[in-house]
């Protein structure tokens, strides 16, 4: 990971911009350099992947041209070798340093070409044009907000904005930021046509497509490790990795001391695969005590992102320390793609894919935020096969009644795909578990509990009246509402709502957002 800052004000001092700057130093702690471009300041907090010398740092320049870029290239030795023939000479092996010629060559057109995790920032001092871009899924994150006096200021994280604008937002996902406009450039869940092959068909793709994504992601100038919840999407992402490499993979899983779920299932792949594995312990104390640094951290209020970041974070925390990985392969966007247990409700092919539509939109906000906050707080940087491109855009375009849970067994396409020897069968076809609960269903009960004892229910009811947007409906959301606006004040509409099930829907009209509290929910996290 990287941290990237763009303050469009001429009379900034380096002073104030470095105020907030350093707010995200935790992202990129090897370097860090601001630039001054006369109209505004350019700065960069380097965490090194790709191109580890000194050449490969940022910002990039060219000609009147500067760029930050925080984010991964895949495929850019081609890139590379077709500008070499035009002429252009590289100072260095980073992958991101292709992106200013190429914009030189291309224009904004260049967004759609990349295969790739990313938010940019690019400034020309001659024409006076700024130009922003982000992913199509929003992996790489970056928020705009404007300053009293009407200055566009852009970085990588909310909290870096903080001190200067009323009201933050992300960058759209999939948009590019040129003139003062947003222009969508990519709409990852766009179909044309839906995908009507057979079911045998379909899954080697999926399959196929996967372990692309997969082995694009090990390409690392630095030490690759793996998040392993013993669930079905990590337990593939490392074992399909581990056949692709020489040597024992080094592989991380984390649960509660009492009840952990994850910890059985995460060492049972770990031993087939044969991966150098290790587990974290945590304890109750060890969760509450954690609790505001994390809501800092995320910058969101939503019970699920929170809870499912406590176990996260702290893994995270304990590989930055015992370790020499700097880069982790996870697993989300799966259940997006594939189906929650929720989603087993959909009334109809139509609604699943509409479901779908809107979670890939708004996981920017939810498990990609949780994702990438607790990699990079740690100074890890996060890849996440399940999120490339060609890899998404094949899985949206699936006829979605194929994807429908009508073989008694959800995310059935995912699974078959990988039937056979690269995982044991009862790992491949066990039950979905929400995430928050497998570290430990005591890991939820005990932040409910605390919550329960933190308010009366007459304080409870005076103090959630005071929020229009996203109101709290539970003790839990109430106190992760108020320890975030202790942070970011006023700024709940960073994110859209609660990541909820779609209450709309037969069985899903629950006040609780874990999986546990649906009745197909059976023996998942046993």
């Amino acid at each position: 990971m990287c941290s990237i800052m763009f303050y469009l004000r001429p009379d900034v001092a380096k002073e104030t911009f470095k105020e907030g700057f350093d707010e995200t130093i935790s992202r990129g702690p090897d370097q860090s350099r601001i630039l001054d471009l006369g109209d505004g300041l350019m700065g960069f907090h380097r965490l090194s992947i790709m191109g580890l010398t000194e050449e490969g740092m940022q910002p990039f320049t060219l000609g009147s041209k500067s760029l930050v870029c925080n984010g991964e290239i895949y495929g850019f030795e081609a890139f590379k070798a077709e500008l070499m023939d035009d002429g252009y000479t590289f100072a260095s092996d980073s992958d991101c340093e292709v992106l200013l010629p190429l914009y030189e060559k291309y224009g904004v057109e260049m967004f759609n070409m990349l295969d790739a995790e990313f938010a940019c920032i690019l400034y020309d001092q001659d024409t006076k044009t700024l130009v922003a871009a982000r992913d199509p899924i929003g992996i790489r994150p970056l928020y705009y907000g404007y300053d009293k006096d009407g200055y566009l200021v852009l970085a990588s994280e909310a909290k870096n904005l903080v001190p200067y604008c009323d009201k933050i937002l992300p960058f759209p996902p999939g948009h590019y930021y040129k003139d003062g406009e947003f222009t969508c450039y990519c709409d990852i869940t766009h179909v044309d046509q839906y995908i009507t092959d057979d079911i045998e068909t379909i899954c080697k793709n999926i399959h196929d497509k996967l372990v692309e994504g997969i082995r694009k992601r090990l390409v690392s100038d630095s030490k690759v490790g793996f998040l392993l919840s013993g669930g079905l999407d990590s337990s593939l992402v490392c074992a399909v990795a581990q056949r692709m490499e020489d040597h024992p993979i080094k592989t991380f899983a984390i649960g509660m001391s009492e009840d952990a779920i994850d910890l059985k299932y995460a060492k049972q792949v770990a031993d087939y695969i044969r991966s150098d594995h290790t587990e974290v312990i945590i304890t109750k104390e060890d969760v509450i005590s954690s609790l505001p640094e994390v809501i800092k951290i995320l910058g969101t209020y939503d019970i699920t992102t929170i809870r499912a970041s406590m176990g996260m974070y702290l893994l995270c925390k304990k590989i930055h320390e015992i370790s020499d990985v700097r880069v982790l392969l996870t697993g989300e966007i799966s259940d997006e793609l594939f189906g929650y247990k929720y989603t087993d409700f959909a009334p109809s092919a139509e609604a699943f894919q509409e479901e779908a539509v809107k979670r890939i939109h708004e996981i920017h906000m939810y498990d990609v935020l949780r994702a990438d906050r607790c990699i990079s707080s740690n100074s890890l940087e996060a890849r996440v096969p399940f999120g490339d491109l060609d890899f998404v855009k094949y899985v949206m375009a699936i006829d979605p009644s194929k994807k429908l849970n009508t073989y008694n067994k959800g995310k059935y396409l995912l699974r078959h795909a990988f039937e056979g020897d690269l995982l044991p069968h009862d790992i491949l076809f066990r039950e979905k578990a929400a995430f928050s609960d497998a570290v430990g269903h005591s890991m939820v009960d005990h932040l409910k509990e605390y919550a329960a004892e933190y308010y009366s229910d007459e304080e409870y009811e005076q103090k959630r009246q005071k929020y229009d947007h996203a109101r709290p409906f539970t003790k839990e959301s109430l106190l992760y509402r108020e320890i975030f606006e202790k942070y970011y004040e006023g700024q709940s509409e960073m994110v859209v709502d609660f990541w909820m099930p779609n209450k709309s829907w037969e069985g899903c009209d629950v006040d609780d957002p874990s999986a546990r509290v649906l009745k197909n929910y059976g023996d998942s996290g046993k």
